[in-house]
């Protein structure tokens, strides 16, 4: 009798994901759409871009790995959001050059960042209210806090990583941004701790060479505020609705469509059509 193969740990995801027909379907045209501009990076020899749509088909498959491999169930909506969240970040916001040609693209990411990370927070402090053998048992109050904390931790985190790339290998994840007025003690001629403005800047020369921004360069600092305080936005969002959806006792139907929950002991990898929240 012949054996039966086993299927490999790629394959086994995606057939986790078909048990979800909604998920299944975004999922499959992401996936369509990745192959189909790799396959264009290949034709251009544009390594760089390939690289960049074989991690996003990794990253694809995050969610289901989350499900699989941790037993955490995740709610569709919000598996759905994430899929669609990678593919505007890598593919149209890297490859199709999004964050430049649209300047609110990267706002829109950072605050949905800040929104699913605080989501995620949550559960894991919910999660461990229900287990159990922890004794332990945070308020509904404690419990927004908790969330909104790990939310804006994960935003700086992401910021050090934007950081440190444009410092080592010469990336410029922090946008700069011209800035037409300067402010600072050190033009102060007096040496006092006065701020002296230069208002408008209207030219600055680099090396001799004026750079016809019609501005100062800021070198990521204006951007990377800018991506934290929507970051405190998304998450703030959420840690309200958090708090209402555990005050509440658990019944707001809205908060569950993003908070992961630990998947039923009955159901397995192998279980097809999990009701799973819409």
């Amino acid at each position: 009798m012949a054996k039966k193969r086993r299927k490999g740990p790629i394959a086994q995801l995606e057939g986790y994901i078909r048990q979800n027909k909604k998920s299944a379907a975004v999922y499959f045209v992401l996936r369509g759409l990745i192959l189909l501009v790799m396959v264009r990076a290949i034709f251009r020899q544009d390594y760089e871009a390939v690289f960049v749509c074989a991690l996003s088909l990794l990253l694809l498959l995050a969610p289901a790995f989350v499900e699989h491999r941790l037993r955490i169930d995740l709610p569709t909506t919000f598996e759905i959001i994430v899929m669609v969240f990678i593919f505007a970040a890598e593919i149209l916001g890297e490859l199709g050059e999004y964050y430049v040609r649209f300047p609110y693209w990267d706002t829109i990411l950072h605050t949905t960042n800040g929104f699913l990370c605080a989501a995620v927070g949550f559960g894991l402090v919910d999660i461990l209210n229900r287990a159990e053998n922890v004794g332990l048992r945070l308020t509904p109050l404690y419990m927004a806090i908790a969330s909104f904390c790990f939310s804006m931790t994960i935003g700086v985190l992401w910021e050090f990583f934007e950081f440190s790339a444009d410092c080592l290998i010469h990336t410029d994840m922090q946008k700069d941004t011209v800035i037409r007025a300067v402010y600072s003690v050190a033009l102060n001629p007096t040496g006092a701790n006065k701020a002296v403005g230069i208002d408008p800047v209207t030219s600055v020369l680099v090396n001799g060479q004026d750079l016809g921004l019609g501005g100062y360069l800021d070198i990521g600092l204006y951007d990377t505020m800018e991506d934290l305080f929507v970051n405190f936005i998304g998450a703030t969002v959420f840690s309200f609705i958090g708090y209402f959806y555990a005050k509440s006792g658990r019944q707001r139907k809205f908060a569950k469509r993003f908070i992961p929950t630990v998947a039923n002991k009955v159901q397995t990898a192998s279980s097809a059509g999990a009701k799973k929240y819409d």
